[in-house]
């Protein structure tokens, strides 16, 4: 899904086209540079014709990555906000916080349908919910209702993880551009977010 994200699943539902040739292109192909960032496709995505929320990201994998603004990111920033907010998805690219998730999220679903296992068909859960005989459907239940702590949990161990990255990819930014700039613009960006 990495890979084709962007390729196939995005035209779909938004326009994507390169970015022009000027000066935001110009710095965000000096910050690549600086950061060993290897690039090649820079798009715009006509994002504002569903929300007003500001946003870029990257996607794909290898020779295959690309960055793609939200045209509201182009118009609500400065061309060294957008670049700071690139330094910071760049530090998350360099720290390798995707990879490291993707991991993280393939063990997690693998221990959820390990303890699930153990709930499917059993007979004392059944019982335990008013049947005689084990039931699919009741070992279901009794899954989501003594999952629920386990699930609280590790949703707060993964905050505790994102908040982690989110620092990490803001120190290798401030690394990479003035962090004043990085500041303003995500509180540009905070703003923006919360008034919709």
């Amino acid at each position: 899904m990495a890979m084709f994200y962007s390729t196939l699943i995005v035209p779909m539902f938004n326009k994507q086209k390169p970015l022009e040739e000027g000066s935001l292109r110009d710095d965000i192909n000096k910050l690549a540079f600086k950061t060993g960032f290897k690039l090649d496709n820079i798009f715009v995505l006509d994002g504002s014709k569903r929300s007003t929320k500001a946003n870029a990201y990257f996607s794909g994998l290898g020779s295959k990555k690309r960055i793609v603004l939200f045209d509201t990111l182009i118009k609500d920033l400065s061309n060294v906000e957008i670049v700071a907010v690139l330094a910071h998805e760049i530090g998350h690219y360099k720290k390798k916080h995707t990879l490291k998730g993707m991991v993280l999220s393939v063990i997690e679903t693998g221990f959820t349908f390990y303890l699930l296992s153990f709930f499917i068909g059993s007979i004392t859960l059944s019982q335990a919910l008013g049947s005689e005989d084990a039931s699919f459907q009741l070992g279901l239940v009794a899954f989501g209702i003594l999952y629920s702590p386990v699930s609280l949990i590790l949703g707060l161990f993964g905050n505790f993880y994102s908040r982690k990255n989110e620092f990490e990819a803001d120190e290798y930014a401030g690394k990479m551009v003035d962090p004043e700039h990085l500041q303003n613009a995500l509180k540009k960006l905070s703003v923006n977010n919360l008034a919709i």
